[in-house]
C-alpha cells in the first residue's frame, strides 16, 4: 500500500511541474499566435485597396482586375494566419500600397537565339502602420516572380503564376509586417 501511494504522490508531483512548465511557457510569449505573428493589442486589420500602377513603369502592363486579386489575396492571408478582425477603416493594422510592376521578360535563349524562358515579375510598393507599436512602420518593395516556357501563351499560365506570386508577396509581407522573428 505504501508503494500505491508513492507512485500516486509521483505522478501528481510530475503533473503539477509539466503544467507549471507549460503555464510558463506561454506567458513568456507575449500576443503570439500559432502562425508566429506577432500581434500586440492589435484587434483590428484593414488593407486598403491596392491599385494597379504598373502601367507607369517601363515595359510593365496593367492586368485587368489584379489589383482586386491582390487586395483580396493579402487580406485572405491576414485573416487565416491570425486572430485579427478585418474592417473597413480604422483598424489597428494598416495595409496600403499599389502595384508598380507587372511584366514579361525573356530569361534564357535555345542555341539559334531563340527565347526559351520567361518570366513574369511583379512588384508591390507597401506601407504598412501600427497604431498600437508606431516603430513597426514601414514602407517597402515586395517582388517576386514565375518562369515558364517561352511557347506558352501567358494567358495559359497566368493562374498558376499569380497564385505564386500572390502566395510569396503576400507571406513577404505578413512576415515583415507581424513576423518579427
Amino acid at each position: 500500500m505504501g508503494l500505491n501511494y508513492m507512485k500516486i504522490l509521483v505522478s501528481k508531483n510530475s503533473l503539477k511541474v509539466g503544467l507549471f512548465a507549460l503555464a510558463l511557457s506561454f506567458y513568456g510569449c507575449g500576443a503570439y499566435n500559432f502562425s508566429g505573428a506577432d500581434i500586440g493589442t492589435a484587434q483590428s486589420f484593414q488593407v486598403n485597396f491596392f491599385q494597379n500602377y504598373a502601367d507607369q513603369s517601363p515595359s510593365s502592363t496593367i492586368e485587368p482586375g489584379l489589383d482586386r486579386d491582390f487586395t483580396l489575396a493579402l487580406q485572405d492571408l491576414i485573416n487565416n494566419l491570425t486572430s485579427l478582425s478585418l474592417t473597413g477603416s480604422n483598424g489597428d493594422l494598416l495595409y496600403e500600397g499599389e502595384i508598380v510592376e507587372y511584366r514579361v521578360t525573356p530569361m534564357t535563349a535555345t542555341s539559334d537565339q531563340l527565347t526559351a524562358q520567361n518570366r513574369l515579375t511583379m512588384s508591390v510598393n507597401v506601407r504598412f502602420f501600427n497604431k498600437t507599436k508606431e516603430d513597426a512602420d514601414f514602407e517597402r518593395r515586395f517582388s517576386f516572380f514565375f518562369d515558364f516556357d517561352a511557347a506558352a501563351a501567358l494567358n495559359s499560365v497566368q493562374s498558376a503564376a499569380h497564385e505564386e506570386i500572390f502566395e510569396r508577396i503576400t507571406q513577404d509581407i505578413f512576415n515583415a509586417s507581424l513576423g518579427n522573428w
